[in-house]
């Protein structure tokens, strides 16, 4: 069997469960962030969770199936464990890419899901009236004896 053939199974063999692993991995401790990010809507974060894993897998495996081929003959063992580091550091950094772009967005969501948060009030205010009207116990303070406001 020619060393280019063996080449591309280890290739794929490799970067096919890499990927399942990483989209694991990835679904399984995303899970909580999601959760925070969506305010703890358990269904959800469990729907968008499974949306980015398919995303997630459509894109690697587009990526692997684009990069499987090879311009050059693999001769000898050599050539083979050469041309196997570059493809697989390819996917590895693109993996890696992939999943820090992820958590860049799902941060910034949950940086605006805290901040519109932090900005409402835990109680709206009560019982307060504007200087010069009579609040809900009558004229405040404030109010001159003459005129009542």
């Amino acid at each position: 069997m020619d060393l280019t053939v063996v080449a591309y199974v280890v290739y794929l063999l490799i970067s096919v469960g890499l990927t399942v692993w990483v989209a694991r991995t990835l679904s399984r401790n995303g899970k909580v962030f999601l959760a925070d990010v969506l305010r703890g809507n358990e269904k959800l974060a469990d729907a968008v969770n499974h949306l980015l894993v398919v995303g997630f897998y459509l894109v690697n495996f587009g990526f692997v199936a684009l990069y499987l081929s090879q311009d050059e003959a693999v001769l000898d063992a050599r050539r083979l464990f050469e041309a196997l580091s570059v493809k697989l550091g390819v996917v590895l950094l693109v993996l890696g890419v992939m999943h820090l772009a992820n958590v860049y967005v799902l941060n910034k969501i949950r940086r605006r899901g805290v901040m519109e948060r932090e900005q409402v009030p835990p109680v709206p205010p009560q019982g307060w009236t504007a200087p010069g009207r009579p609040g809900p116990q009558g004229p405040g303070p404030w109010a001159t004896p003459a005129t009542g406001a």
